[in-house]
């Protein structure tokens, strides 16, 4: 809507209350003063109503502003109200129906009041495209964002799913494994303990070691112990002699002799070293 059109509705009731202005006046006077006085007393008054309009329209136009003429306006606009108003105090039998159009004077001046504001914020048509421009764009970048957003929460929300999901796996595979190994070191240690294990071991390896009766000793399966960072320098290597004797030392410290376990554990800390291939063989021969 432009400010022509905004302009018609303060016309058009000016006009009317111009009408209405001016024959109540001939109506009054018409009876006291010719006609013709009495309509250019009344075109006087609303001359000078249309005058300090047109000169506060042009002021308006160049951007400008006078109180004084506001003031005259308003003060032609409040005469045309009064003479209204009085004619319809003293009419008789239609005092309501022109009670009813006594305000038009005041509404015209107030709807030019309300056409001056718009004109003051009033835009031309190319910065108006410039701000449907600008909120389109702000509109289409919160969208983007959006949409950016929702897609980022259903990405992680779907590495969250994998990864628990994997996680799950994971710990069925390992609750599965040590459940097998649990089993496997059950078994281990009833044969470890089992009262037939050394016979059933000594009966095979009679035929092949005669008159050699070793003793068998399976793995353990329990919490490790460390070994000190001295009994893993680098010493001289031990003789096979110099082993035996440390090996049989050791496994008659205590009594009854050590098992090779214990006897390896004191073995280790106690600073010597060996492979452990070599300590076994050494225990065979010293338990043989």
């Amino acid at each position: 809507m432009n400010t022509k059109t905004t302009a018609l509705p303060a016309a058009a009731m000016t006009a009317v209350s111009m009408v209405l202005t001016l024959a109540v006046v001939v109506m009054w006077l018409g009876a006291a003063v010719p006609w013709p006085v009495a309509v250019v007393v009344g075109l006087g008054i609303d001359g000078g109503w249309l005058a300090t309009l047109a000169y506060e329209r042009r002021l308006a136009a160049q951007g400008d502003h006078s109180r004084t003429v506001t003031a005259v306006g308003w003060t032609f606009g409040l005469l045309a109200t009064a003479v209204l108003v009085l004619h319809a105090l003293g009419a008789e039998g239609s005092a309501g129906a022109w009670l009813a159009v006594a305000w038009l004077p005041i509404a015209a001046k107030a709807l030019w009041v309300v056409h001056g504001l718009w004109e003051r914020t009033a835009l031309t048509p190319a910065a108006l495209g410039v701000i449907r421009g600008i909120r389109q764009d702000a509109r289409d970048e919160a969208a983007v964002a959006r949409a950016r957003l929702r897609a980022d929460a259903g990405t992680e929300e779907t590495r969250l799913a994998a990864v628990t999901e994997a996680g799950a796996r994971v710990a069925r595979v390992q609750a599965r494994t040590a459940k097998t190994l649990s089993q496997a070191w059950a078994t281990l240690e009833a044969a470890r303990s089992g009262e037939g294990t050394g016979k059933a071991l000594t009966c095979v390896t009679d035929p092949v070691t005669p008159g050699v009766t070793p003793r068998w000793d399976l793995p353990v399966w329990g919490p490790s112990q460390p070994v000190e960072a001295s009994a893993l320098e680098a010493g001289p290597a031990l003789s096979d002699a110099e082993l035996d004797r440390l090996v049989d030392e050791i496994r008659h410290s205590r009594t009854p002799p050590l098992s090779y376990r214990e006897m390896a554990t004191r073995f280790r800390a106690g600073g010597h070293s060996a492979s452990e291939v070599r300590l076994r063989a050494a225990w065979k021969r010293v338990a043989a």
